[in-house]
């Protein structure tokens, strides 16, 4: 697979399916600590060391932990950008699918 300048696309489609999945699962496992430790320090009625304690617990869980960081990607193509969340693919795959009726439900509009 090659980029618009020639060279070798970094992360060829498997491998950011997989991190991306990597990333959703540990979201999800750390979820609650994250939203804990994020509840205490903020909490003003606490001792200030008590919520810098909690501070730097929240420093220290792993960076892709967070939902934030989590980016949508298409199934089949691997494309971050233009992905519908509720079909969890892109548009053009979408377009594709749809012509073709491969999606249930979903029919070319016309008036």
């Amino acid at each position: 697979m090659s980029t618009k300048n020639g060279g070798e696309n970094r992360f060829p489609l498997e491998t950011r399916n997989i991190r991306d999945h990597k990333c959703r699962l540990l979201a999800e496992k750390f979820e609650m600590k994250r939203i804990f430790h994020k509840a205490m320090s903020k909490d003003s009625s606490l001792p200030a060391e008590m919520r810098d304690e909690h501070r730097l617990k929240l420093s220290k869980l792993p960076r892709n932990s967070s939902f934030t960081r989590i980016v949508n990607r298409c199934v089949f193509t691997g494309r971050a950008r233009a992905v519908y969340k509720m079909f969890r693919m892109s548009r053009i795959v979408f377009r594709d699918l749809a012509d073709k009726g491969a999606l249930t439900g979903v029919k070319k509009s016309s008036w």
